[in-house]
């Protein structure tokens, strides 16, 4: 008998229809009957306490059923981030405070009949402030007097948390033993997730106190936890709903203070409310990447093993905590692997500043620290005469060495990853030989990521899988769906592991009061976590199924298999899965249920970017023509799901590593670029060609059929394979993100003179 498997194949996404048709709803399309409208007044003052807030003017305006401040808001401490990915959790926030700590924050909220008339009242609202010193870059922050500390907490020095400090080995003894050492100093801007559905969220309590929630999150069960708590609700009074989403990439892991101030709009004028965000909003009021400046120290021997690293990395958090202990721990950690080293001393700082708040974001970290690390490899094969895929080759984790969690590595991914790439794109290069002001290059860069943010959170997946009397099979999963396909690979899972085909599945998610709880969609773990619950409870199923089929085919349960909707017994007899649950004989329907939790541990997926640029030596303009991404995932789902999410993430390592940064003024922190118009990304227009290669040679075992998560790994090796690249074609060396092409001119001018001078030094 063939068996057809289904994982592995691109089937159609069980989504596919409603989008396409428009038939698909988001929060902002929802509509309920005496619906009102929120809007929010934000600070025009980085740091300041309020002084006097009046209110009247709004309230009398006809149309204007509420108005909201901190004076008539619960006053409860609680943390931004739901769940960082760290022990220390920072309760920094209120639901609206006496004290704004950055250019836009919340000062007010208004609930009104009209959209507009809602916009009316928030300049209706004065607001007096008493202006207080605002520290906008982590310097001036860390040497802030603590009688100007931007929170009044511990630890103090406008510190998010105590240093972050790994030490492994002999740092001393390892420096000893280089033939030379490298240092530099690296620097990541502040680029925002620009996802295409603004934050949105609505409100409605009923005659029992009960309240549902309507909202776009990658987290519903920990919105649920953290409403509950900070309203004083218990969880069976707090129902969260989450349907379709446009995009999340990590920052709709927070709440937003918009969620408390809906709820308590919607209880105080007994009418649902909605709040929706402005593009301009989900700049000011959303989450960014977190800026940081690394100095990275490191010795090799003249073989390129590497014998000793030391880093400082220096995040910048914002106004608040956020994901701030989550990404340090993270991202310092990381720099412990993808390059092996038995000597390392590293330190991170998370640093609060009258800035944007900083958040999760795709590559959790691990985007700016990898960024440092990888760039320094290639300035050490230049010192070493060596081509610096050899070198990373050389220096790459592989079996049994030890990953930033501490677990040692399943399988050879990321040396399987450096050669596959080396070998479609016949590296290393031979030099084109071009004319004109435009030079070409290539450069190349490695990751790693988890899937599942353990051990810094102890996870669990979890799944119900029921079958019908029919033969079809219901999938309830807490997983969320942020428009990656994610339920579709979910469904493919189940169909194999019951050997049905896909369309018997369908999924039930996004609604906390029938699914089973689920962490939220994060760290790349969502196929990996997700998938393997849904994986063990269809087992569970099929296990009794075959048992109720035994006593029909007259064989042991453990003799039969199931292919595509058909019983096989070893005697030659059959029957559908249809006829062995249905009524038979006098025997009603079965009711087959199977649950299942997955406690995961770590497993790790590789990948390796060889990208080609081109650099136009007059404008300074740098060009992505061609990457060929090199992903090792363990077992493919779907195959394109997967390439797209590859894809994804290369448009927005691209933008991160020559367009975006949201920037705000220095002196005052007045946001300058919050809109698609100044906010420069790459569009459709602006993409390479990419020529993805998926390897399966190291399956997890933890992982469903070993399959591993790809989500967040694309957006990390691209941004040094550019710029790698960049030194390629031109010879000039950036340790920032993003380069703008002016920098590349004045780079190249400041080279040109360097030469000068040099060549007339020899004349003299």
């Amino acid at each position: 008998m063939n068996k057809k498997s289904i994982i592995g194949t691109s089937v159609k996404r069980n989504d596919l229809l409603a989008k396409v048709t428009g038939d698909a709803k988001y929060v902002a399309d929802m509509h309920l009957p005496g619906l009102l409208y929120a809007r929010t007044k934000r600070s025009n003052i980085a740091h300041a306490r309020i002084v006097k807030i009046d209110t009247s003017r709004a309230l009398a305006l006809p149309g204007v059923k509420a108005v909201l401040t901190h004076e008539n808001v619960p006053r409860v401490l609680h943390a931004g981030s739901p769940h960082p990915r760290s022990a220390s959790v920072t309760c920094d926030q209120y639901i609206l405070d006496s004290k704004v700590r950055y250019w836009g924050e919340s000062v007010a909220v208004v609930a009104a009949t009209s959209e507009e008339i809602a916009e009316q009242a928030l300049d209706l609202i004065d607001v007096e402030y008493e202006a207080l010193p605002a520290f906008f870059t982590t310097e001036e922050a860390l040497a802030a007097p603590d009688t100007q500390l931007i929170h009044d907490r511990e630890p103090g020095r406008n510190l998010v948390l105590p240093p972050v400090k790994i030490q492994r080995g002999d740092i001393e003894k390892g420096f000893a033993e280089a033939d030379f050492i490298l240092e530099g100093e690296y620097e990541g801007g502040r680029p925002t997730p620009a996802y295409m559905e603004p934050n949105a969220c609505m409100c409605q309590w009923d005659g029992n106190g009960n309240l549902t929630v309507w909202i776009s999150t990658q987290t519903a069960f920990m919105v649920r936890g953290i409403m509950a708590e900070v309203l004083g609700l218990p969880l069976h009074k707090v129902r969260v709903l989450v349907d379709h989403m446009g995009g999340g990439f990590g920052a709709k892991q927070d709440l937003f203070q918009s969620e408390f101030l809906c709820a308590l709009l919607a209880k105080q004028t007994r009418r649902p409310v909605r709040m929706e965000f402005s593009r301009e909003e989900t700049f000011l009021g959303g989450r960014t990447r977190h800026p940081v400046k690394i100095w990275l120290k490191q010795g090799f021997r003249k073989d390129g093993s590497i014998t000793a690293r030391q880093a400082r990395v220096v995040f910048n958090s914002g106004a608040y905590g956020s994901h701030g202990p989550g990404v340090t721990n993270v991202g310092t950690a990381a720099m412990t692997s993808l390059y092996r080293c038995e000597n390392v001393d590293l330190e991170g700082l998370c640093v609060y500043t009258n800035s944007p708040i900083a958040g999760a974001f795709r590559g959790y970290g691990v985007v700016q620290t990898y960024f440092a690390l990888d760039l320094q490899l290639d300035e050490a094969a230049v010192v070493l005469g060596m081509n610096p895929a050899e070198l990373k080759l050389k220096n790459a984790v592989s079996e049994g060495d030890l990953a930033p969690s501490g677990h040692p590595i399943v399988g050879n991914g990321l040396p399987d990853c450096i050669r596959r790439g080396m070998q479609e794109v016949h590296w290393p290069r031979s030099p084109e030989q071009t004319e004109g002001p435009v030079r070409h290059g290539w450069g190349m860069g490695c990751e790693m990521h988890g899937s599942s943010a353990y051990p810094g959170i102890k996870e669990q997946g979890n799944a119900i899988v029921k079958m019908n009397e029919d033969g079809t099979v219901v999938l309830l999963t807490g997983t969320a769906g942020l428009g990656t396909g994610a339920h579709t690979a979910l469904a493919q899972i189940v169909a194999e592991e019951l050997g049905l085909c896909f369309e018997a599945i369908s999924v039930t998610h996004g609604d906390t009061d029938v699914v089973p709880w689920d962490i939220g969609a994060f760290a790349s773990h969502t196929t990996y976590m997700g998938g393997r619950a849904a994986q063990m409870a269809a087992a569970k199923v099929k296990e009794q199924l075959l048992e109720r089929a035994a006593g029909y085919l007259d064989a042991e349960a453990s003799t039969l298999e199931v292919l595509q909707g058909v019983i096989h017994a070893p005697n030659g007899k059959s029957m559908s899965v249809r006829d062995a649950v249905g009524p038979r004989k006098g025997i009603p329907a079965a009711q087959l249920v199977g649950t299942a939790t997955y406690h995961p541990t770590k497993a790790y997926s590789f990948a390796a970017h060889f990208a080609e640029v081109s650099v136009d030596t007059e404008t300074g303009q740098i060009t992505v023509l061609q990457v060929v991404p090199v992903h090792e995932i363990g077992k493919v789902i779907h195959p394109v799901a997967a390439a797209g999410q590859i894809e994804g993430g290369i448009q927005q390592g691209i933008g991160h590593t020559l367009y975006e940064d949201y920037q705000i003024d220095m002196k005052t922190g007045r946001s300058l670029n919050a809109n698609f118009v100044d906010y420069k990304m790459p569009l459709s227009m602006d993409m390479p060609q990419i020529r993805t290669v998926l390897l399966e040679t190291a399956p997890d075992p933890g992982g469903p059929f070993g399959a591993k998560g790809v989500g967040e790994d694309p957006i990390i090796a691209i941004g040094p394979a550019i710029v790698n690249a960049v030194y390629d074609a031109i010879g000039v060396r950036f340790h920032h993100y993003p380069i703008r092409p002016e920098q590349v001119l004045q780079a190249l001018k400041a080279r040109d003179g360097q030469s000068q001078r040099v060549t007339e030094g020899a004349h003299a």
